[in-house]
This record gives structure tokens, sequence and C-alpha cells, in this order.
């Protein structure tokens, strides 16, 4: 089996490289180095299977098309522009890369036949209901990043159903763990435990009642993985998610254990905040056999292990 995943050097791309390599995949990346690092997979390059890091921007059709002569059974599709703020102030960006990025892909995939797996979000969604957010629940892009990441979706469903590409789509909800950034680019859990760690207060923008369906990294790459090499996938959306929800404000006990060190800051883009997030893994389970396997607890743990190694 060969595999392109694009945004390999990222957070959940590096996970994904992981997780193809040890099922015996053979797998390229792709990464710009935005938001990844190479670093994150030095570690791989011993490997026969592994065959290497490609420097490059998905936005670039040249380069896509250039590293597709390959001619890949599947295309995981993880590269994007993620940070919330900075679509918002720069719009363009999220247009660029999430959008006609995709697009790219998506032609070149189309002349070799190749699956193509997109990585969306569940910043896509509306706030949760009781039920918690199905893939057929409401959407409300309330950013660009979402609005792009959602136009980026539905030109891949277009290739599914107008051109008969295989495609899949992939709505992890909010994932955390080890190698994801610790500074404000990163994520609530990872940026509270380096601030834990260093003895500094967790800062939370609004009122932290606010609340995300955490899922541990390596889960979420079982899942991506699980979908790319099955056939019950393709031309589906699918979630990915623990079904339960903690408030922000609740997270930073958990991890700091002394509500002295949490602090309340004005919130810098409080109208795309979504105020619940709680996920559904119903149609993962019932297509792929896939159900989280890591607690919230035991994920903090390791979150924690891999803070204090990486930057003892």
């Amino acid at each position: 089996m060969k595999v392109l995943v694009t945004g390999g050097a990222g957070f959940i791309g590096r996970w994904v490289v992981k997780k193809l390599l040890d099922s015996s995949a053979n797998v390229w990346v792709l990464d710009d180095l935005s938001n990844g690092k190479q670093s994150n997979i030095e570690e791989f390059t011993e490997q026969d299977s592994y065959h290497g890091l490609t420097i490059g921007d998905v936005s670039d059709p040249k380069c896509v098309e250039q590293l597709f002569g390959n001619s890949y059974d599947i295309c995981i599709h993880a590269a994007a522009q993620i940070n919330v703020q900075e679509s918002l102030d720069n719009p363009d960006k999220s247009f660029i890369v999430n959008v006609v990025g995709t697009h790219n892909i998506l032609s070149c995939a189309l002349k070799s036949r190749t699956k193509v797996v997109l990585i969306g979000t569940c910043m896509v969604y509306d706030i949760a209901s009781s039920d918690g957010i199905s893939e057929l629940s409401p959407v409300k892009p309330a950013s660009p990043y979402a609005g792009s990441k959602l136009a980026a979706e539905d030109m891949a469903l277009s290739y599914y159903h107008g051109l008969g590409l295989p495609v899949a789509i992939l709505r992890p909800f909010n994932t955390y763990g080890p190698f994801q950034k610790t500074n404000m680019e990163g994520g609530v859990v990872s940026i509270f435990a380096q601030n834990h760690i260093a003895g500094e207060n967790l800062r939370i923008f609004g009122d932290g009642t606010q609340t995300r369906d955490l899922l541990y990294v390596e889960d979420c790459a079982d899942f991506i993985v699980a979908a790319a090499f099955s056939d019950r996938a393709t031309g589906e959306i699918i979630n990915a998610a623990t079904g339960k929800d903690i408030s922000i404000n609740a997270l930073a006990l958990l991890i700091c254990k002394d509500a002295n060190r949490i602090e309340h800051v004005k919130h810098h883009h409080p109208q795309s905040e979504i105020q619940k997030l709680a996920g559904s893994f119903s149609k993962a389970q019932k297509l792929l056999g896939w159900k989280p396997k890591t607690s919230l607890e035991e994920g903090i743990a390791k979150t924690d292990q891999w803070i204090k190694t990486d930057y003892s």
C-alpha cells in the first residue's frame, strides 16, 4: 500500500505516519513546515517503508503534480491552515491553503484514481444538542477557517458524486497529546499542561463554561488509518469523538489542581467560539469498528510526560 500524507510532519499527521508505518504501508510525506516540524518525523527516517519528506505547499499545483508521479493508493490530506484567529486576520490564506490546496490534491488524485481521505474539523458544527453532535447535525462555520474546511469537504464530495473519485471526509473533535504545540498555536490541553509544568497560571479565554470533547491523538490516528483502509468509509462523513465533553474551567482544574492558578481573560474571538462541543462516534463504531480507548486522565498524563521529556 502506497500512502501520501500531506501535513505529515504536523501534530496529527505525525501520528498518522507512525500508524501507517506500523501497518507496513509505504509512506511519503508532504509538508511546508509552517505548522509541522521536521524533527517530528526524524525517528522514521531509517525505516525502509518511509520514503521521506518533501518540503512543499499543497497550494502549489506544480509541487502536488510532481509528487503524485508516484501514483499512490491513498492520500491522507491533513495539510491545512488550522488557526482560527489567523483565519480571521487573514481569510485569504485559509481559502488558498484549505480550498485551493484541496482542489490541487483532488485534481491530481483523480488522474491516478487515488483515494483521498480529507481530515476535516468539528469546528464546522453548530452548538451541540443534549444528544451530542452527529454527522447529520447542523453546520455553522463561524470563522474563515471553518468555512474553508467546509468548502474543501464539499469540493471533495463533488469529486466523489460527480467524478467517481473515492473520498472519505473525517471530522475529529478536539485532538490533543504528544507533539502538539504548547504555545498559543497549540490546543488547550497542551497549553494548560505546559503552563502547569512551568509553574505559570492557566489563562482561560472567556468565562470558561464552553465545553470540548477531547480526543487523544493516538486514538485519532487509529481512526484516520482505519477509515483510509476501509471501503465502507468511501463517500461518507464520519466523526471521531469520545462522546463526553468537559468545560474549560473543569479541564484547567483537572490539570493544575489549584483554582488560585486559574485566571480568566478577554476572549480574542468570541464570535467564533462554539459554546458546547460534544460528539457522537456511533457512525465510526458502526462502519469502522472504531471507538476511543484513552481516558482524558490517561491522555493528560501521557501529554505531561512528553512535555517534561521534550523540554527537559
